[in-house]
């Protein structure tokens, strides 16, 4: 039964983080924003994904740290509190309560209305709660960030084995004894290790390579860093079924092509994501539902598969960058570009690298895994560059050459490299693999973004001892070469 319908200046279906900067940069231009969020406000990252896993991740991280330079081993007798982890990990996570967030949202003048959204036509939303539905309807623009859900890939047995998603694993109240992961990617890597250094076995199943979306280099060094925090790590390895023989809360046993059977209390999957299309009323603006698939948008979020101008999406729910940051980037375009268009000062086509455009999505999306050694790329890798018909060349550096490296840790390891442009001369990729080296991705960022040239590059002074030495060394090294 309809309730009430009303009309307002933007719809966000989604409440997730992307959702949120949607909204709140369409009213900071003067718009009225409603956002439309069925679950806990500040969705997938706040709650079940960077955060918790990042917070069960440090507490092994300071440690393996301290046991890394000598006066301070000295006194690393112990291994984690792991009550105290979890307890603060869950204080990131308000205990899974979004007062908070909703007041936020209060206070920041948004609108939020609670239920599940689903379009029903040109600028119609009907929500769903258990009062009843509500219609609303949108003057300038409905946004679709309804995030992504788990995949599941194809193992006999496995849908009716009870097993847990990523969600399940960031938001476990206690460490199970034995761990068994399905999936070798960025979540399966991170709470792999996580779980190791607070104290469970794990076994890590990759049907190819670790991380085997990055440079060989890199999950090379990544898989030695988990085979050293206690993982069993089983490369080139495809789970061909999974079962739970002695009932739903027996052990889970997943069976893999070698003939291997790895037993766990708990088996995770983490075999990446998709889309979250599924129930959100496409066929009534002339899209196949198929579930799974990305809404392909413009750099200004449009949904190209709609005419009239009136349906955006971003994060997630696009397949353009599916990382937190970068759905953060995309909402706040969106949000800017709505209210513009609205205002009548913005036209079809927004400019690349404006308020109106996220154009970094195509050329500098930064990352970053967690792990030990920790992982941080942005930009092109050198196969991806070539696909795309540059002449580029590569520059590597080992950090352990680094001065700044020597301090952090004694025995540091670690890898850098420069994918550059042939022809400009400027850096079109980084990687660098080793403890700490996130913070060196925003000066990489920069760089790309800025696009600028290596002569001027150079000038950049690293301080002394830092990390950010290497930079010194890549360039160096790569101006000895083309000399």
């Amino acid at each position: 039964m309809v309730t009430n319908e009303r009309t307002v200046d933007v719809i966000v279906i989604g409440g997730g983080s992307t959702g949120e900067n949607v909204a709140d940069y369409a009213h900071r231009r003067g718009l009225e924003a409603t956002l439309v969020e069925r679950a806990l406000l500040g969705g997938e990252c706040t709650y079940y994904a960077c955060m918790p896993s990042k917070a069960l991740l440090r507490p092994g991280r300071v440690l393996a740290a301290a046991r890394d330079v000598q006066g301070a081993a000295q006194a690393v007798d112990a291994a984690p509190d792991v009550a105290a982890v979890l307890a603060r990990r869950t204080s990131f996570t308000h205990d899974w309560d979004d007062a908070a967030q909703v007041r936020w949202a209060e206070g920041a003048g948004l609108d939020l209305v609670r239920g599940t959204g689903r379009l029903d036509g040109e600028r119609r939303v009907v929500v769903t709660a258990d009062g009843g539905e509500q219609v609303l309807r949108a003057r300038h623009a409905v946004v679709l960030a309804t995030g992504s859900v788990p995949a599941t890939p194809p193992v006999e047995g496995l849908p009716a084995t009870r097993h847990w998603t990523t969600r399940d694993a960031t938001a476990a109240r206690s460490v199970p004894r034995r761990l068994v992961v399905l999936g070798a990617g960025v979540a399966g890597v991170e709470l792999s290790q996580a779980f190791a250094r607070l104290g469970a076995a794990v076994s890590l199943v990759a049907r190819s390579r670790v991380l085997s979306g990055f440079a060989p280099e890199v999950g090379e060094r990544v898989a030695r860093g988990l085979a050293a925090a206690g993982v069993d790590v089983h490369a080139g390895s495809a789970a061909v079924a999974a079962e739970r023989p002695e009932g739903p809360d027996g052990p889970a046993v997943l069976h893999l092509d070698d003939g291997t059977a790895l037993v766990g209390d708990e088996l995770l999957v983490a075999t990446g994501r998709r889309p979250r299309t599924r129930g959100l009323g496409l066929e009534t603006v002339g899209i196949d539902p198929d579930d799974g698939a990305p809404l392909t948008v413009d750099d200004a979020g449009r949904v190209t598969a709609v005419p009239g101008g009136w349906l955006y999406a971003a994060g997630d729910v696009t397949g353009r960058a599916p990382l937190t940051h970068q759905g953060k980037y995309a909402a706040r375009a969106v949000g800017e570009v709505i209210a513009a268009r609205a205002a009548g000062r913005a036209g079809d086509e927004p400019a690349p690298w404006t308020a109106h455009a996220a154009t970094a999505d195509h050329v500098a999306v930064p990352q970053v895994v967690f792990t030990d050694p920790e992982v941080a790329r942005v930009g092109l890798t050198e196969a991806a560059a070539r696909e795309q018909g540059r002449r580029v060349r590569t520059v590597t550096a080992d950090l352990e050459d680094v001065a700044g490296a020597s301090i952090l840790a004694d025995g540091y390891t670690g890898w850098a490299q420069l994918v550059l442009d042939d022809a400009r001369d400027v850096v079109l990729g980084a990687t660098f693999v080793g403890p700490d080296v996130a913070e060196l991705l925003h000066a990489a960022t920069i760089a790309v973004v800025g696009e600028v040239p290596l002569e001027r590059l150079w000038h950049a002074v690293p301080a002394y001892p830092t990390l950010s030495e290497v930079w010194l060394r890549l360039l160096d090294a790569d101006r000895e070469r083309v000399a």
